[in-house]
């Protein structure tokens, strides 16, 4: 039987997993990381602890594996960025996409009128999210840097430069760098003009299907593997998470929340959206991802245990833990509403400096009615992503979960009756991994794209309660709207804070 490893780096941990042709996991094998200590709306990481993650990741699951192993594939989170030197070595710590340091200049670049040029042909709203606007800030700001840089480069890149001594970036990573053209699959000049760089100080674009031999020598015995195993370079996490949990088909939409979350579905062509609310991501040579992320998920259950609780949290026991003390009052938390953009905002709005806010306080709420008006102001958050996605794309017609919520039945429950649709948990380990598993079989020609299907068995699925549903329409209503009556004042309020005043 075929083994493909599913390695996916993220921006807190690093997964591995041994998957077959029949679509079984035999093996995993996890690293986590914690982000470096940085200045206020700094996200980074040590680029040499995420390699040393992946190798030791890799190396654990081969060391399980019974049968042959046919490749490895990859994802890897998005918007990430790492400047480097002529050999190589980074200059700069990995700078997430959670990195918020270049507001300025994003807020800059969406007032001009390159901001429209930019979204339609990359597919990436402006943000400083978005490598684009990475290098805009290190060009002004670290000039030192900048000078010497001889790559701008993704932690994948970076992983597979140490590993094969090229520069490769698979279209789909391309494609949310804000630098990248979706049509022509080729670095966009008005971007690079904009960010100050050219075309030779990023990576050879190449397709998520393409494959790699010649490992270093060095690496491949630590791995305990031949040189010659075939690389996949695969494509981003958001991306394989519809492939990894069956969301392949038009109107399927997924759904994860992790730390973050989002909603994306694929197309046959991206799907342009005046409004810019949306992303359009390549996952494959003839496919593409849109939809939409929000900053803010199980990182807000954190966010209120630790510094309003007063407790430890760690994802696991604490999640179940929050969710059943939310579960203590109903649906819509008696009329307390939270917009929960406390770590700035993506999808919809596209806002850095968007806040958090609990509207309709009243003195009957506990602490119950704030625990369960969070996790319901984030389901609240992908609704609105799903409703703009369903606006440009198409009718929503099959939901699929994934990410760390899904092992609470609860939550999982209250966005079913939120959407007023079934939502199906497939027998996926982890989505991204598996689908970056799919995909290696996929470019190795040992699975065709419309044989994926049998691998999946739907284990759970969820049903809305009508009433609850029709109850929770009213109150979106009332979210949907807050947005744009308090963004003003989100404006005012950052200006007062960086007066000093």
């Amino acid at each position: 039987m075929h083994v493909i490893i599913g390695v996916d780096i993220g921006t807190s941990g690093t997964k591995a997993i041994a998957f077959t042709s029949s679509g079984s996991v035999t093996g995993n094998a996890y690293v986590s990381y914690n982000p470096l200590i940085g200045a206020p709306g700094y996200h980074e990481l040590d680029p040499e602890t995420l390699f040393n993650a992946v190798m030791t990741c890799i190396e654990q699951v081969v060391k399980g594996v019974s049968g042959n192993i046919a490749g490895i594939s990859f994802s890897a989170a998005m918007h990430s960025l790492i400047a480097v030197d002529v050999n190589g070595e980074p200059l700069t710590n990995v700078i997430t996409w959670a990195d918020a340091r270049s507001v300025e200049y994003a807020e800059a670049l969406k007032q001009s009128p390159a901001d429209k040029d930019i979204y339609r042909h990359t597919g990436t709203p402006v943000h400083p999210m978005s490598p684009l606007c990475k290098i805009m800030w290190l060009r002004n700001n670290q000039s030192h840097i900048f000078a010497v840089t001889h790559k701008f480069v993704s932690i994948k890149e970076f992983i597979f430069y140490r590993f094969f001594n090229q520069y490769l970036v698979d279209h789909s990573i391309a494609s949310a760098t804000g630098l990248f053209d979706i049509y022509t699959k080729t670095w966009y000049a008005p971007a690079l003009q904009a960010a100050g760089i050219n075309s030779d100080q990023l990576s050879e674009p190449v397709s998520p299907n393409y494959i790699i031999k010649g490992l270093e020598a060095k690496y491949a015995k630590q791995l305990g593997i031949d040189v010659a195993i075939p690389f996949v370079i695969g494509a981003s996490d958001g991306c394989l998470a519809n492939l990894g949990s069956n969301a392949t088909r038009p109107g399927d939409l997924s759904v994860t929340i992790g730390t973050s979350g989002a909603v994306r579905m694929i197309a046959s062509k991206p799907a342009y959206d005046k409004q810019e609310r949306i992303f359009n991501y390549i996952l494959t040579d003839e496919l593409y991802v849109s939809g939409g992320a929000i900053n803010n998920g199980v990182v807000l259950l954190k966010w209120y245990t630790e510094h309003f609780l007063k407790k430890p949290f760690s994802s696991g026991g604490d999640l179940s833990w929050f969710v059943q003390q939310a579960d203590q009052v109903p649906a819509g938390a008696d009329g307390l509403l939270f917009l929960p953009y406390i770590l700035g905002e993506r999808a919809p709005v596209w806002d850095a400096t968007a806040k958090g806010v609990f509207i309709g306080v009243h003195s009957g709420h506990t602490q119950a009615h704030f625990m369960r008006a969070i996790i319901e102001g984030i389901n609240y958050a992908l609704y609105q992503v799903a409703a703009s996605v369903q606006e440009t794309v198409g009718t929503i017609q099959h939901i699929y979960a994934s990410g760390g919520f899904i092992n609470s039945p609860l939550w999982l429950q209250w966005l079913t009756d939120l959407f007023g649709k079934e939502i199906n948990l497939i027998n996926s380990d982890d989505a991204s991994s598996v689908g970056a598993a799919i995909l290696g079989f996929q470019a190795l020609g040992i699975m065709q794209p419309n044989e994926t299907t049998r691998i999946f068995h739907i284990q759970q699925q969820y049903n809305p309660n009508v009433t609850l549903h029709a109850r929770y329409q009213q109150y979106y209503k009332v979210y949907a709207g807050l947005y744009n009556k308090l963004k003003d004042d989100f404006q005012a309020l950052n200006n007062i804070r960086g007066s000093g005043l």
